[in-house]
This record gives C-alpha cells, structure tokens and sequence, in this order.
C-alpha cells in the first residue's frame, strides 16, 4: 500500500471537503446567520456579512434538510423562536451558534409562553443558546417547549447545551419550566423516538426543570416515547420537580445533576424520577437539596411504571430523603399498572434526612448492596411502609449498608401530618411479603429488622469521603461547564468503584 505523504493527504481532503460541498449544494442545504447587530433581514443571510437581523425572519423561514441556522454568538435578541422544521435521517435541521465570544441569548420577558416553540419538528438539532423568560403574572412560561402533535413519530431531534435560566413559570401546573416535551393528540398516536436532551444548564426555572407531559401515558392508549435519553444535564435552585420522564419506554437518565429542587412550588416534588414509564433507568445521577418533607426525595420511582431500574445514583443532604417507592393500592388496570419491578442497587445516600426508602403500594421491589449513611445528629426512618389506598407486597432489602452516628428507625405509618412527615410504629403493618436478608447495621438503630443480628452478608463495607464534596459548579460561569461535566463524572465514577468495588456500566 503506498504511503500518503502530507501534500497529497492535503489534496485528498481539500477534493473531499469540496465533493461535500457540491453534494450539499445539490441537495438544497445552506447555511443561514442571523446577527442582531449587524444583520439586515432583507439580506439572504448566506454569509455573515449578509446575515438577518430578528428572529421574525427566521421563524418566517422554511428550512430543507441539511440547512444550518447560525445565530451570531454575542448577540441578544427579544421575542420566540418558532420552528417546524424537518429535516431528513443524517441529514438534520440545525440551529446554533457561530462566531467567537458568549452564547446568543433570546429573552423572552413573559410575552411569549415558550422562549423557544418547536412543534411537530424531527432530524433536528438545537445547540449553543441562552434563554431566558421571566415575566409578570401567575402563568405559564419555558425555556424550550417541545411539542408533537397528532403527527406519528417524530425522530432524531438532540437539544444540547442550552443555558437556560430565570424562567419564573407557575407553581399550579407542572407543565412548564426549563425544558418541557409533549406527545399529544386523539387523532393519530404520536411519539418521539430518538430524543436526546444533553449538556444543558438549568438554573432558576418554574415549576419543573426536564419534564415530559403525554396524552399517551394513559394505559388505554399507551403509546411511549423510545430512545429517549436525558444526559449531563446540571439543575440548580428548580421550583419544583428536577427530571420527570412520562410515557417513555426504556428513556436513560444518566450523569444528571440536580442541585436544589422543590424550592418554591409548596407541594409534592422529588428530585429525578419516573412518572408512567416502563424500563427506565436512572444511573450515576446527583441529587441534592430537595426541599420540604412532601416528598422532598432526591429520587423517586412512581405509579403506572414497570421494571424502573435506579442504579449507582448519588442522593444526599434532601429533606424528604432519598428515595420514594410508589403506587396508589386501588387503580384501574388498563390505566395504571401500579409501580411493579423496580430495582434499587448500587446507590449511595448519604446525610439524607427524613426517610431512606419510603415505600407505598409498589410491588415486587428488590432493593440490595446499596450504601446509606446517617449524618451525627439526624433521626432518619431507614425503612418506611406506608398507606396509599394499599400497600407494599412483594419487598426484598438485601445486602445493603445501614452506618448510623444518629438513629435510625424501622416501621410502618402510624398516622401522617400536614407537613408531609409520618408517624412510626414498630413492624411492617399490613404490607405482606416483606423480606430483609443480610444488610450491615452499624451505629445506633431503634426496632431494628430481625437481620441486624445476623452478619452483613455481602453488604459493602462503609468508606471515607476523603475529597468530598466533589467538583462544584457555578452557574454564573457557563463558560467552565464542559470542564466540570468532565471532572464530575471522573469523580462519580470513582466514588461508585470505591463504595461498591465494580464500576458502573456507563460510557466515560
């Protein structure tokens, strides 16, 4: 084979870049910029001394396959972006930024809904802006509203490092905040398959930081969401829920970090959690900082999911604890299956307060080798059995760690109070099949399970937190996020080898 010298490797690439360029011209795709400087909307927009001026010519626009929408960085423009566009498989519609300096930003300021509307788009990439959409008035607003109506499924579409903050929405309706996306319509079943929501900043958002709402989420008309993957995103100071996926089947959240949820809303929120899913998994996540004791969990595994698997998780300092197992008792099958099959492994909890794993109506539940630390001073209810019209049947905890220097308590609801808080007696009440095998008690526990007294089995042995509390993140420094992502999933990773022995089964 002969050796490619430097000059001709150099011809190669310049004859290819030129092949791809043709190819791009006879497909129709250009590159449009927009600058809200120097732009000048009765340009054409394909160079950046010709570029546009104001969002109302982009959202004007019709886009073909393999066009790009470049917004000049720096530039700051007030109103919505709208998008319908389509783009075709390897070939998507792309909007971001270009040019040296800081993200284009779009402020909405409450008059619009949604600082960025897409509806009914797929092969699509949105990446690179900031947003922001603080009003006045109770109402509605988002950063990115994402929205499939009546329309089939929708696919390929990635929104990727936005930084979207201060966006004050209404506590009533879970339905708006950061980032929402939406399958709807009663006329033909929709779904997206192919969604990746990455690498984006949340910071200051209401109610909800990542959700998902879905006309098919019901079980009479179960149509999910497939391929769905929510990844490296950081959350900070969110009004009410975190991450909740809804009508998705298999969705990976993974390497997400939500640092203060359940800040303003007043009601039940949790950090990162499931709500009508089957297959979901939650892996190597953060959690902390949930506020209030109505739910407060830094996780959570709802009702109408099937086979969660919440695996090699970080939850510490919540309110509420770390993590909720739910379902109500009484339901209607073909709309709620229950919460059935979840898995709870390989996770730290570490100074969560209030409760541990809080239990209602879920069944067949498998809870093992999970590590949880009590902090001095807290006064947790490690296991806690509760009534939801219903209750647990089918609960295994095995080999898990149990290190208290506070107390920690075992039993079932009693009586619950306003504040969302329960009172505890001795025993597992009415729930049936409740099985505890081999877990590691050390410190003080009250009503201990009748394992206490019997060795650890392979529970893991307790470790030091020597470079706690790990890489922080500021996000008044947007420009420092890659370099954090980085560091903190190298930090998680070793945390979870040194706890658990075993690395996690993710992509570094």
């Amino acid at each position: 084979m002969p050796i490619t010298t430097g000059k001709s490797f150099s011809r190669t690439r310049a004859l290819l870049c030129g092949l791809a360029l043709l190819l791009a011209s006879s497909l129709g795709a250009a590159d449009y910029h927009v600058d809200s400087q120097a732009g000048d909307d009765a340009r054409d927009g394909l160079r950046p001394d010709a570029a546009w001026r104001t969002l109302d010519r982009v959202n004007a626009a019709a886009f073909r396959p393999g066009d790009r929408v470049l917004f000049r960085a720096g530039s700051v423009w007030s109103g919505q972006l709208r998008v319908a566009a389509v783009g075709a498989p390897g070939r998507p519609v792309i909007f971001r930024s270009y040019g040296e300096g800081v993200r284009p930003r779009i402020e909405t300021a409450g008059a619009f809904e949604d600082a960025v509307l897409l509806r009914n788009v797929q092969h699509l990439e949105l990446r690179d802006l900031e947003l922001s959409n603080r009003g006045e008035g109770d109402r509605s607003r988002r950063g990115v509203h994402l929205v499939a109506e009546n329309c089939g499924t929708r696919s390929n579409i990635v929104i990727a490092g936005l930084f979207i903050h201060d966006v004050n929405g209404t506590q009533r309706k879970k339905d708006n905040g950061g980032i929402i996306f939406r399958t709807q319509g009663d006329r033909q079943p929709t779904r997206f398959d192919g969604l990746r929501l990455e690498r984006n900043i949340l910071w200051r958002v209401d109610r909800s930081g990542i959700a998902a709402q879905s006309y098919h989420a019901n079980r009479t008309r179960w149509h999910p969401s497939t391929n769905v993957v929510i990844r490296d995103n950081w959350l900070g100071d969110v009004g009410g829920d975190g991450i909740v996926p809804w009508a998705t089947d298999g969705c990976l959240v993974e390497h997400n970090i939500v640092q203060g949820a359940n800040e303003r809303a007043g009601s039940h929120n949790a950090g990162i959690w499931p709500w009508s899913t089957d297959r979901t998994v939650l892996r190597l996540n953060r959690a902390s900082g949930v506020k209030t004791l109505l739910d407060g969990q830094g996780f959570d595994s709802d009702y109408n999911c099937r086979d969660t698997v919440i695996e090699y998780n970080l939850s510490h300092d919540n309110e509420g604890g770390f993590l909720l197992i739910c379902s109500p008792g009484q339901r209607k099958a073909a709309e709620n299956l229950g919460n059935l099959g979840t898995i709870v492994r390989y996770n730290i909890s570490r100074h969560d307060r209030a409760r541990t794993f809080h239990v209602s109506a879920a069944e067949q539940t498998l809870i093992h080798n999970n590590a949880v630390y009590i902090g001095p001073g807290q006064d947790v209810q490690v296991l806690l059995l509760t009534d939801w019209s219903g209750w647990a049947r089918g609960l295994e905890l095995r080999d898990n760690l149990f290190q208290s220097e506070g107390v920690g308590r075992y039993g079932h609801q009693v009586s619950h109070r306003p504040d969302g808080s329960y009172v505890l007696g001795p025993g597992w009440g009415p729930a049936r099949d409740v099985v505890l095998r081999g877990n590691r008690y050390l410190g003080r526990h009250e009503n201990p399970p009748g394992d206490a007294a019997k060795p650890g089995g392979s529970a893991p042995p307790p470790v030091a937190f020597d470079d706690w509390p790990g890489p922080q993140f500021d996000p008044r420094e947007p420009g420092k996020f890659d370099a954090y992502l980085a560091a903190h999933r190298a930090w998680m990773l070793r945390l979870m080898e040194r706890q658990f022995g075993r690395k996690p089964p993710v992509a570094e």
